[in-house]
């Protein structure tokens, strides 16, 4: 009884001082990588395992351990890490946009190369070709100028040079203008006690104003460009893990045959040597009491 309490002893000992390491085991336990391909020498003493890890791949996973294949026991004794530069391409459409003072066809072409070379956001290059199906021509904006402007009416048969009777606005155009000076002029005189005297005026009014007008300052061109873009990513790592070979030496056995033959040799010999152990013994026995002197009776 007391030494199975010593043995239940030991063993919740031995639980709780395990526990704890296989706890730390599980949560640093690292994700195994496995082989994209593995490479072997003609005489086997050399073995090269390939991994393509992506970023987020650890190389801590790749096994490390030796190991024992095909008559071989292999040991690793390097592990390079190599670069995979990998070209990806896409199509790309890139469209611009730029200023142009006119809007005819000649002069927006000559602004728009056929080709040109672009460099996406990320990173990806590449000749894209002009879609002159997509050229688009519209008015960037406006502005406005004002000028002066004058108009001149005349106002005949006027009695006298009163200028209450001539208007002190009129219309032209839509617009309207201001009086700004008159010119009279005499139509008809008449002579009176020997002068000559005008009854009848002409008055040449000039009347004056502003105008203001609008004008396009420009013009806003958008274009398309397509074509393919490409770039080198290097997001992709290689590890190979070298492993060096040494043969297996095979274990030599012994045959069967061999070991059976030394037992069959072996019993008959001790069995004839403790025969005649038993017979010596017997016979030193019986020849010592032959010679022993026989003691006579007293009578």
């Amino acid at each position: 009884m007391r030494r199975a309490m010593m043995l239940c002893a030991a063993v919740l000992c031995l639980t709780m001082t395990l526990a704890p390491t296989a706890l730390a085991a599980g949560a640093d336990e690292v994700e195994v990588c496995y082989p994209t391909a593995i490479t072997q020498s003609e005489d086997g003493t050399e073995l090269r395992k390939l991994y393509d890890l992506g970023p987020e791949d650890d190389p801590t996973g790749i096994p490390r351990s030796d190991f024992e294949q095909d008559g071989f026991h292999y040991t690793l004794t390097d592990l390079l890490r190599q670069e995979l530069p990998e070209h990806d391409e896409r199509q790309h459409t890139e469209t611009v946009s730029l200023q142009s003072a006119n809007k005819d066809m000649a002069s927006i072409l000559a602004l728009l190369p056929q080709e040109k070379e672009f460099i996406t956001e990320d990173g990806y290059m590449g000749t894209l070709s002009l879609q002159l199906d997509t050229v688009q021509v519209e008015v960037s904006g406006y502005g406005s100028s004002t000028r002066e402007i004058s108009a001149t009416r005349s106002y005949p048969n006027l009695a006298n040079q009163d200028t209450a009777n001539i208007p002190k606005t009129i219309q032209d155009n839509g617009r309207t203008l201001t009086l700004q000076t008159i010119n009279w002029q005499t139509d008809n005189t008449a002579t009176l006690d020997g002068y000559s005297l005008g009854d009848r005026f002409t008055a040449v009014a000039t009347y004056t104003g502003s105008a203001t007008s609008s004008y396009v300052k420009g013009y806003t061109v958008t274009a398309d460009y397509t074509g393919t873009v490409g770039k080198i990513n290097l997001d992709r790592v290689r590890y190979v893990a070298i492993f060096e070979g040494t043969p297996l030496q095979p274990v030599e056995e012994v045959p069967a045959a061999a070991a059976f033959s030394w037992a069959v040799l072996l019993v008959p010999i001790g069995m004839v040597a403790l025969v005649g152990a038993v017979a010596g013994a017997a016979l030193f026995i019986r020849h010592r009491r032959e010679h022993e002197p026989v003691e006579e009776n007293e009578v």
